[in-house]
């Protein structure tokens, strides 16, 4: 069967090429931008594979033959789930990679803005030297770490920030309150999350419930002193309210691995609010993660056309 590869950005997919040929499939691959190109490459596809490009209703509406849709990574951002789900086109992501790399750079983030390290140096820079921080902030052992969301990557932060002495709270429908002792995290609701938290770490999906989950509303609600971090989807935060939060200092900083707009300009005001640090969207990044995420998209690919030909 033809597996269509709309994008990806490794040094090669010679990894899936030996996975999906071995099984006796064929490969092309293209590096798509536009839903265009997508709907060109995958109308006659019986498997496509995605990363960043659009797969959306014009596209999935063009398939003749699509057996299934496979997305490098753990969001479903660029994929229009309900076309596919109207098309009859099942769709599945790689879940189960990266997830320590994200839990890491999440304590990171929180390490580097709580403990105020960037702040101090660019102090140090400017001529000063003082042996206090910038902001007076609470020591981590009597610190409150708040997740919103308690999936796989998020309970590797509550270990990790629980080793430190934080209290950790979270908010998550979908576990029990067995679920929530068992990992001892105290089960919150959101409200109590913005007023109690000294830190908030973001780890759900960006859904149309979440898009803006932070904004300047939820903002005022937060100690003055708190900090928020996000490894999660940049579209959960306002970066127009976030910015002006930090500025005024409603809350006393933020970390972000992600952002609404990829990539930031140069000049954008969340760069040179105060108190924030950015990251590129690396938190996934490793020297196994690559080799991970491109395994698993092509293991999963061949399970989806195995199951086709079990049903034929």
């Amino acid at each position: 069967m033809k597996v269509a590869i709309t994008d990806w950005n490794f040094p090669n997919i010679d990894i899936e090429r030996k996975i999906l040929e071995d099984a006796g499939h064929t490969v092309v691959d293209a590096q798509c931008t536009s839903e265009e190109e997508v709907t060109e490459l995958v109308k006659d596809a019986d498997l496509v594979i995605a990363q960043w490009a659009p797969v959306k209703a014009a596209a999935i509406e063009a398939m003749t033959q699509c057996k299934g849709i496979v997305r490098y990574g753990i969001g479903l951002d660029n994929i229009d789930l309900e076309a596919a789900k109207i098309k009859g086109i099942p769709v599945a992501n790689v879940p189960d990679y990266c997830l320590n790399e994200v839990a890491d750079h999440t304590i990171a983030l929180m390490l580097a803005s709580q403990r105020q390290i960037l702040s101090t140096w660019d102090r140090i820079n400017q001529g000063t030297w003082v042996i206090t921080s910038p902001m007076t902030l609470p020591p981590l052992r009597q610190s409150t770490l708040a997740l919103i969301g308690l999936g796989r990557i998020s309970q590797r932060v509550a270990s990790r920030a629980q080793a430190f002495g934080m209290k950790v709270i979270a908010f998550d429908p979908g576990l029990t309150d067995e679920q929530f002792e068992e990992l001892n995290v105290e089960k919150a609701t959101l409200d109590e999350i913005w007023q109690q938290a000294d830190v908030v770490s973001l780890h759900c999906p960006l859904i149309e419930a979440t898009h803006h989950l932070v904004n300047a509303e939820v903002l005022k609600k937060m100690k003055s002193t708190s900090i928020l971090v996000n490894t999660s989807r940049g579209g959960l935060i306002n970066t127009t309210d976030i910015t002006k939060a930090l500025n005024s200092g409603e809350i006393a900083g933020a970390a972000l691995d992600v952002v609404e707009e990829e990539p930031l300009s140069n000049d954008h005001p969340l760069l040179k609010a105060k108190n924030v640090i950015v990251t590129s969207h690396t938190a996934w990044h490793s020297g196994s993660s690559i080799t991970e995420l491109q395994t698993l998209a092509a293991e999963k690919a061949v399970e989806l056309l195995n199951r086709v030909k079990e049903v034929v």
